[in-house]
C-alpha cells in the first residue's frame, strides 16, 4: 500500500527531532577509516595499507551468465541512453534517499529541496516509520568492514534489531521486489556480518532490508538462522572465485608481457 506523503518540509524536520529522542547509540566498536579506489574500473577500500576488493565487486564479478544476459536483455529493450538516465536517477535517489536516513539515525535532520530530494525525503520517511521502528540500539552506521586479506566494504547499519544483532542495509527501487529476486542483498548482507564477527568477535546472525520504492511502496526483507548461513557459504564460494578470476586474469597478463 503506497505510503502516507509527510507534508511540509519544516515537518518533516520536526518529526525527525522528536523520533530521535529514543534513538540509542551504543559505539562498543571501532571502525576503520579506509580510502575507496578503482583498480582497473573495480571498487576496493584501502585498509591498513591493503587493497581489499568490495563485496560489490566480488559480487559483480562472479555473477551468473543468465544474470548477466537478463541485464543485456534489458539494456537492449530499454537503448543504452534511456537506461544509462534509469540507472543515474536511481543512483542520485538512492544517495539523497541514504544521506536522509543517515541524518535521521544521527539525529541532525537533513533538507534537499530539489526535485530528486524531496522524492527520496518522502521515500526515506517510509522506511522511518514502517522500518526503523524495530531498531533498538546502533553500534555504527556508515562503517567499513573488512575481512582481514579477503574483501571489504560499507553497510548502511550495524546494531540491535528485533532483538537480535543485525546488519540493516537501505535500498531503494523503481518498482517492488519479489524475494527471490534479491538473494544477492542477502549474500551481501551475509558477507558483512561474517566480516563483522571475524573482527569484532561478534555472533551476528540477522540481515535486514528495509526498501521503498519510487512510488512509496515500503518493503522488509529479513534473513536468519540456516538461511543467513546458507547465503554465508554462497559468498565463500564466491570469494574463491573471484581471487581465481583475479589469479587467471595475472596470468594471461603476464604471457602476454612475455610474449
Amino acid at each position: 500500500m503506497p505510503g502516507r506523503n509527510v507534508g511540509a518540509t519544516g515537518k518533516k524536520e520536526q518529526a525527525i527531532e522528536r523520533d530521535t529522542d529514543t534513538m540509542k547509540w551504543n559505539k562498543k566498536y571501532t571502525y576503520p577509516t579506509s580510502v575507496r579506489s578503482l583498480i582497473n574500473g573495480k571498487r576496493h577500500y584501502s585498509i591498513d595499507n591493503r587493497k581489499l576488493p568490495s563485496v560489490t565487486t566480488i559480487l559483480s564479478a562472479t555473477q551468473s551468465d543468465e544474470k548477466r544476459q537478463s541485464l543485456a536483455n534489458w539494456r537492449a529493450r530499454e537503448g543504452a541512453t534511456r537506461a544509462n538516465k534509469i540507472m543515474n536517477e536511481a543512483a542520485v535517489r538512492g544517495t539523497s534517499m541514504h544521506t536522509y536516513l543517515e541524518a535521521y539515525v544521527k539525529g541532525t535532520g537533513h533538507l534537499d529541496l530539489t526535485q530528486t530530494g524531496l522524492q527520496a525525503n518522502t521515500m526515506a520517511q517510509q522506511i522511518i516509520e514502517k522500518g526503523l521502528g524495530d531498531l533498538e540500539e546502533v553500534w555504527g552506521q556508515e562503517v567499513t568492514l573488512y575481512y582481514p586479506d579477503l574483501y571489504a566494504g560499507a553497510t548502511d547499519l550495524v546494531g540491535i534489531y528485533n532483538g537480535a544483532e543485525s546488519i540493516v542495509d537501505y535500498k531503494q527501487t523503481n518498482k517492488p521486489k519479489r524475494r527471490e529476486w534479491i538473494e544477492d542483498y542477502f549474500v551481501q548482507l551475509a558477507a558483512y556480518a561474517m566480516a563483522h564477527n571475524q573482527v569484532y568477535d561478534t555472533k551476528i546472525q540477522s540481515g535486514i532490508i528495509l526498501m521503498c520504492s519510487k512510488d512509496n511502496l515500503f518493503q522488509k526483507f529479513e534473513v536468519s538462522g540456516r538461511e543467513f548461513q546458507k547465503y554465508k557459504h554462497q559468498f565463500l564460494r564466491k570469494i574463491d572465485q573471484y581471487y581465481k578470476i583475479v589469479s587467471d586474469s595475472k596470468g594471461c597478463a603476464d604471457t602476454k608481457n612475455g610474449e
